[in-house]
């Protein structure tokens, strides 16, 4: 098959995957991959003594250096295994035969981080043997860490199972550590650590929502072969595993004849190593089709798959061998598979797909004269990386710094500022969203400092508060102190400064700058002083900032009162008999209504559509239109308040997923707002079967689309953006179409991008949709309203209510994630339902939630996300609802192999 083929095909099913939400392209574009060099790897042998670097001529005379260099000096204890295990193992890798445990601190990391690794992918992985090492014969169980997030969990099911975790990785800057973490389940420890440059081309993920898609290994498979293949025949130094052909007397192994002596397949961009595409598997002659099957970890985790196929037999003109992909009996790939002789093409996912059970088929067509083969497969699960590593020139000060004070800190290793438990003592950090954590105060106060000031510090561009007091530190005060731009506090007291103090930096210490420097005699320079003593200074400094503080209490108490006084006014004013409009703001384009038109508009408020704290909501008729006319009690003054924000915002916000107002009634004391009428009330009703109508899930995807449109038309298309702050399915309202809108706006809080994109504001909401982190911090952002939706997509999945008041029931969060351990997922679906669903849309659409209700704001998705992902979903449903989904026969099945329920490799190879 020739380059421009390959290119069609993969062209071809990229259309696929928009149309038909297939999941697959295939490729078998020939590249020239070179082999990296030595040097372009990193291999590291843990726990080797300093100066014992080897070459491992069974690992293509790779170099293994020790890991002193790469991680704090003293940290953790070198250690070997078992010397009779050693000896009894002629298959062990040396890399194995010691380890670094870390008895100490919470966190150890290692620093991979290197001036060519952002952007670039490559593959990094970890190795783990107990070996009881320390003669306790006690299995560990620790979190392994990269970069600032659990990569994942270390896990031993015997004290010689060796576990490998591979990961392929698109470091976000230089900065790359790998930690691992104490969880309190025994002493973490690791035995090796390899980094390996990959093709950029291959990999590809399809990341989004400011997620960083990196690839876990699940599994690797050579099929056929009955050894282990990596480098120098995988130039990447992947790891394929060895599958033989089952001995069931089914399956059959394929060997390669080659066109001449000694000519290897050519790579494809995967780089498929050719000794692993020389082997294959097919079944016995008359058996139609195979399978493989395996279980995923997560039903939740999403995964990629990469099969990796060519002919390694040239066949006679008479015989062909052509099939169809498929899984769990629908199509996958949409045209049929002929693997092409002595060239290697790959299928694989352009986008990550989660089912709660795997099982990939591969079926002989009617014209083919030969059953399936596989030569190779990959599956990774996907591990999404949503947090920003910390500000890269934050990092590097704070290493300088460190180095050049010869600072030991048990807890200054990995990232400064992330994970937030392991945040580096002596410092705060800034969390805004996606964006990288910044370092805002460094106090390194009795720290046992000496020298000069370190320039690094210099670099700390958002620095608030910083406290060198308490050292040694000499020489002058640094006029770089004076360039920090948000420096509002600076503690010299002391130190041994001489000199004078920089005239700059006094400066900013009469605009606002606290300056500390008690103790430091020689404060004035030339020029910068003036003739009087010093004693007269004590006297007359400490009078003025006395009466300075006295002028600003008194100004604070005098501006308190009038503004207290201004707002009994106000609840006053309410109840006084006025004609004027002018005590309630509403634009002049929205109709004026009287009071007695509204009497007539509700026939005396005859029938009752709801209440709240605000006052009634009552149906009227505005000639052939049905309206909702919303009444403000009398006592409520707080109602006011919420009833003029909801006004003043309706007025200028239209979106076809908002309610709309039609006008508005504010006469002496009576005060009115006209709504649209929203024939099929709230979506909570609809839910709890107050209504005789049950919400297919076709209707319940395009109800939490037309609510997250309306979401993020707030958070997006207002300038500047507003938060809900009260989102519940109470609150989304269904009209005769069941369209949804989002209503109440009483509590919605706009605000601005100087404001920092958030604003500490009084908690407001409603049990059980209320934002966790915005609860505790008073930190509000757009984050909060998208955890309170993640909470209604929940609802719309489960039907169930977020919490029961006076009843002992868990949170939703709680109740859910409890099925998703125990994986009995479809207890979590609304029995009214009754299975009319396609699995996999709400499995997608419970993923979804799960990341809008993360306890942390920084990984939740944004609403154009959530708008984006549901679409999916309802498209899939709609294609369902179609019939779109094209079935296979089905004749005699074999299972090619079941796949071990984790990722890891285990046992001695």
């Amino acid at each position: 098959m020739d380059k421009a083929v390959g290119l069609a095909r993969q062209a071809y099913a990229h259309q696929v995957v928009l149309l038909l939400l297939s999941c697959f392209a295939l490729t078998n574009v020939v590249v020239n991959a070179q082999t990296p060099a030595g040097s372009e790897f990193i291999s590291i042998d843990c726990g080797l003594a300093e100066a014992s670097d080897y070459i491992d001529d069974k690992i293509g005379n790779l170099l293994y250096q020790p890991d002193a260099g790469f991680l704090e000096a003293g940290s953790g204890i070198s250690y070997s295994i078992e010397q009779g295990y050693i000896k009894n193992s002629t298959s062990l890798d040396k890399q194995l035969w010691t380890l670094r445990s870390f008895p100490n601190g919470s966190r150890n990391c290692y620093n991979l981080s290197s001036a060519q690794a952002k952007g670039k992918r490559v593959l990094v992985r970890a190795s783990f043997l107990y070996g009881n090492y320390d003669g306790k014969n006690e299995i560990p169980s620790f979190d392994l860490h990269l970069g600032v997030e659990v990569w994942d969990r270390v896990q031993f099911q015997g004290p010689f199972d060796w576990v490998i975790k591979e990961m392929v990785h698109v470091p976000p800057s230089n900065l790359l550590h790998v930690c691992v973490v104490n969880t309190g389940q025994g002493t973490p420890f690791i035995s090796a650590l390899e980094l390996r440059p990959m093709n950029d081309v291959a990999y590809a993920t399809n990341a989004s929502a400011g997620k960083n898609e990196s690839l876990l290994l699940f599994e690797r498979y050579n099929y056929g072969d009955q050894s282990v293949i990596r480098y120098p025949d995988d130039v990447r130094d992947r790891l394929w595993n060895p599958y033989p052909a089952p001995p069931n007397g089914n399956f059959i192994s394929l060997s390669a004849i080659p066109p001449s002596p000694d000519q290897g397949i050519p790579q494809n961009e995967f780089e498929v190593p050719s000794k692993v595409m020389e082997t294959a598997i097919s079944v016995k002659t008359g058996l139609k089709q195979f399978f493989l099957k395996f279980d995923p970890v997560n039903f939740t985790t999403p995964y990629y798959v990469y099969i990796h196929f060519a002919e390694i037999t040239r066949l006679p003109q008479n015989q062909t061998r052509v099939f169809n992909i498929l899984m769990n009996n629908k199509s996958w790939y949409e045209e049929p598979v002929s693997p092409t002789y002595w060239i290697t093409d790959t299928i694989f996912m352009t986008r990550p797909a989660f089912n709660s059970e795997w099982k990939i088929q591969f079926v002989e067509t009617g014209s083919s004269t030969l059953p399936p083969l596989i030569n190779a497969a990959e599956i990774y699960a996907v591990k999404r990386f949503v947090k920003s590593q910390t500000r890269e020139n934050d990092v590097q000060a704070m290493v300088n710094i460190k180095s050049s004070y010869k600072l030991k800190r048990e807890n200054w290793v990995g990232d400064p500022c992330l994970p937030e438990a392991y945040v580096w003592e002596g410092l705060h950090c800034s969390y805004n969203d996606n964006d990288p954590p910044i370092i805002t105060h460094l106090n390194l106060s009795a720290s046992g400092l000496s020298g000069n000031i370190s320039l690094s510090i210099s670099n700390l561009i958002s620095l608030e508060y910083l406290d060198l007091s308490n050292n040694s530190l000499i020489g002058q005060v640094p006029n770089f102190l004076s360039q920090l731009p948000s420096l509002k506090v600076l503690n010299l007291t002391g130190n041994q400064f001489s000199g004078p103090i920089p005239r700059e930096l006094i400066e900013r210490a009469k605009n606002g700058l606290t300056l500390r420097i008690e103790g430091y005699e020689a404060t004035c320079g030339p020029n910068n002083c003036d003739d009087k003593t010093t004693s007269s200074k004590k006297f007359i400094v400490p009078m003025v900032v006395l009466v300075i503080i006295t002028f600003i209490l008194l100004t604070a108490l005098l501006l308190l009162w009038r503004q207290k006084r201004k707002k009994n006014q106000e609840i006053v004013r309410l109840g006084a008999r006025s004609d004027r409009k002018d005590g309630f703001n509403v634009e002049s384009k929205n109709k004026s209504f009287t009071y007695s038109e509204i009497l007539n508009i509700t026939e005396n408020f005859k029938r009752v559509l709801g209440k709240g704290g605000f006052g009634t909501v009552y149906h009227g008729c505005l000639g052939n239109r049905q309206v909702a006319v919303k009444v403000l009690s009398q006592s409520s003054v707080q109602g006011y308040h919420e009833f003029q924000t909801e006004a003043e915002l309706l007025t200028r916000v239209h979106h076809r997923n908002l309610t709309s107002l039609v006008g508005y009634c504010y006469e002496d004391i009576n005060t009115a707002l006209v709504y649209e009428f929203m024939a099929n009330g709230n979506l909570r009703d609809v839910l709890s079967g107050r209504t005789s109508h049950v919400l297919s899930w076709i209707e319940r995807l395009q109800i939490a689309m037309d609510s997250a449109q309306g979401l993020d038309y707030l958070h997006n298309g207002c300038k500047p953006p507003i938060i809900h702050r009260d989102v519940k399915t109470t609150n989304i309202l269904l009209n005769e179409k069941l369209q949804a809108k989002i209503a109440d706006f009483g509590l919605s809080r706009a605000f601005t991008v100087e404001e920092n994109s958030y604003v500490s504001t009084k908690v407001v909401g409603t049990p059980g949709y209320l934002d966790p982190e915005y609860f505790e911090s008073r930190r509000l952002t757009e984050k909060s309203d998208v955890f309170s939706f993640g909470i209604v997509i929940l609802e719309l999945i489960s039907g169930r209510l977020p919490v029961i008041l006076n009843d002992k029931k868990p949170h939703i969060i709680q109740w859910v994630n409890f099925f998703i351990e125990t994986g009995d997922i479809r207890k979590i679906i609304d029995p009214k339902l009754k299975e009319e669903f396609e699995v996999d849309s709400v499995w997608k659409a419970l993923e979804l939630a799960m990341d809008c209700v993360s306890p942390t704001s920084i990984k939740r998705p944004n609403m154009d996300y959530v708008v984006t992902k549901l679409k999916e979903c309802l498209s899939a449903e709609k294609m369902r609802r179609e019939g779109n989904d094209e079935v296979f026969y089905s004749e005699e099945v074999i299972e090619l192999m079941p796949i071990a329920p984790d990722n890891s490799i285990i046992g001695p190879r």
